[in-house]
C-alpha cells in the first residue's frame, strides 16, 4: 500500500517497511513471547495490504467554509503532536467505504450549512457485499431540515445514514448493516449494529474463524463455553461442532445483536447470558446466583471447550481459574504480551498445541494471536 500521507499521519506507524518485513517482525515478537510455552511453528494469517480495514472513523476539520477528514499527527520520538492533518486519501478503507466517503465531502461542502454546521466527525461501517452505514457526530442538535438533506444522502451514495449528537441519536433507515462471510465452507449472516464492537478486517477475521474450527474439530464432543462472544462472531460457525453452548457478554446490545444472528442463521443451540468474565466465574464456580440466569440450567452442562477473546488487558485471575478446568481451551489474544502472561499459569494444566498469528492491522503495531491449549 502506498499513501501520500505515510510519515505524517498517524493511523499507519509501520509505513517505511514493506508489508512482508513488516509481517515478518510481528512472527519475531509473537514467537519470542510464545517461545517459553510453545516451541512448535507458528502460522501466519496474513492480511491484503491495502483496502482491508472495514470500519474507520475521521475527524472533520473546519477551514474557513470547507470541511476536510482529519486524522492525528504521526508521534515524534513516541510523543503524539497535538491537532491534526487534513487528507486527501486513505487507502487502508475498504472499497464500499473509499467510494463513498469522497462524494459524502464533497456533498458535505457542497451543502447549505445544515450538513456541516458543527459536525466533528464521520464513521463508516461497511460490509464486502457493499452495504455501508454513515454515522456522522454534531456538536448541535438535528432537527427535520438535517434529515431531509441526509436522506437525500441515502439516495445519492447508495448508503444508510444516522446522526448523533448529545443524547440523541437520529436513525433515518437502518442502524446496523448485514455482513455475509463464507466461513468453512458455509455462509453466515451478521448483524452488525453501528455501536458495536465488530473485528475490523472481515478477510483476516474469517481466517481467525476457521483456525478456531479446526481446533474445535479436533475435539468434536461435548459442549462449548465462550466468554467475550459478542454479536456472535466465533459463536455461530463453532456452534456447529458441539452439542450445546453457552456464550457470555456483558453489553446487552452486543446479547441483542448475538440473538438476531442465530435466528437470522437458523441455529438453536446457543444459550447466551448477559454477564461479565468475572460474573461468569462466580455463576459456574457456584459462588453467586444471578436473576439473570434464572431460565439457565448451568448443571446441564458438560464443557469441553472454552473460547476466550478478551480485551487487551487479558484475562483476570479468577477466569483463568475458570477455564484451567476445562479440557480444551481457544485463547483468541489482541495483546501477544497479555496472553503471554497469562500462558505462565495456563500451562501449569494446559499444554500449548497450536499457535496462530493474524495480521488483522497491516502498516501498525499492533497484532491478534491465537493458542489452543489441552489439559496435560
Amino acid at each position: 500500500m502506498n499513501c501520500k500521507h505515510f510519515g505524517s499521519c498517524g493511523s499507519c506507524g509501520l509505513f517505511e517497511l514493506g508489508y512482508q518485513e513488516q509481517l515478518n517482525r510481528k512472527k519475531m515478537r509473537v514467537s519470542a513471547l510464545l517461545s517459553p510455552f510453545y516451541q512448535g511453528e507458528l502460522e501466519i494469517f496474513d492480511s491484503s495490504d491495502a483496502h482491508y480495514r472495514a470500519r474507520s472513523e475521521f475527524r472533520i476539520w473546519h477551514e474557513g467554509d470547507r470541511c476536510d477528514y482529519a486524522m492525528g499527527k504521526m508521534p515524534v520520538n513516541g510523543v503524539r503532536e497535538k491537532g491534526a492533518i487534513t487528507i486527501e486519501e486513505c487507502p487502508k478503507v475498504i472499497e464500499p467505504i473509499e467510494k463513498r466517503m469522497w462524494k459524502l465531502i464533497e456533498k458535505i461542502n457542497a451543502s447549505q450549512e445544515v450538513l456541516k454546521k458543527r459536525l466533528f466527525a464521520v464513521e463508516f461501517l461497511a460490509t464486502t457485499t457493499d452495504e455501508c452505514l454513515i454515522t456522522m457526530l454534531y456538536h448541535r442538535k438535528l432537527d427535520d431540515v438535517w434529515s431531509e438533506e441526509a436522506k437525500q444522502l441515502e439516495t445519492d451514495l447508495n448508503c444508510k445514514v444516522m446522526g448523533r449528537s448529545r443524547k440523541q441519536k437520529v436513525i433515518l433507515s437502518d442502524e446496523f448493516v448485514t455482513e455475509k462471510l463464507e466461513i468453512d465452507g458455509k455462509i453466515f449472516s451478521y448483524v452488525q449494529y453501528e455501536s458495536g464492537f465488530t473485528q475490523p478486517n472481515p478477510i483476516v477475521n474469517v481466517k481467525m474463524i476457521e483456525w478456531a474450527i479446526t481446533q474445535a474439530k479436533k475435539v468434536g464432543y461435548g459442549d462449548f463455553l465462550e466468554a467475550y462472544c459478542g454479536l456472535g462472531n466465533f459463536t455461530l460457525p463453532l456452534s456447529h461442532y458441539f452439542d450445546k453452548v453457552l456464550a457470555t457478554e456483558i453489553s446487552k446490545n452486543s446479547i441483542n445483536a448475538a440473538l438476531e444472528n442465530c435466528a437470522l442463521n437458523g441455529v438453536n443451540n446457543i444459550t447466551f447470558a448477559r454477564l461479565s468474565s468475572e460474573e461468569m466465574t462466580e455463576a459456574l464456580n457456584g459462588v453467586r446466583e444471578f436473576t439473570r440466569l434464572k431460565e439457565i440450567d448451568l448443571n446441564a452442562y458438560d464443557f469441553s471447550t472454552v473460547l476466550v477473546d478478551p480485551p487487551r488487558a487479558g484475562l483476570d485471575e479468577a477466569s483463568i481459574g475458570l477455564i484451567s478446568k476445562i479440557e480444551n481451551i481457544i485463547y483468541i489474544s489482541c495483546n501477544p504480551e497479555t496472553l503471554a502472561r497469562d500462558l505462565e499459569t495456563l500451562t501449569n494444566t494446559h499444554n500449548v498445541m497450536e499457535a496462530a498469528m493474524y495480521d488483522q492491522f497491516p502498516h501498525t503495531k499492533h497484532v491478534e494471536s491465537g493458542v489452543f491449549l489441552q489439559k496435560i
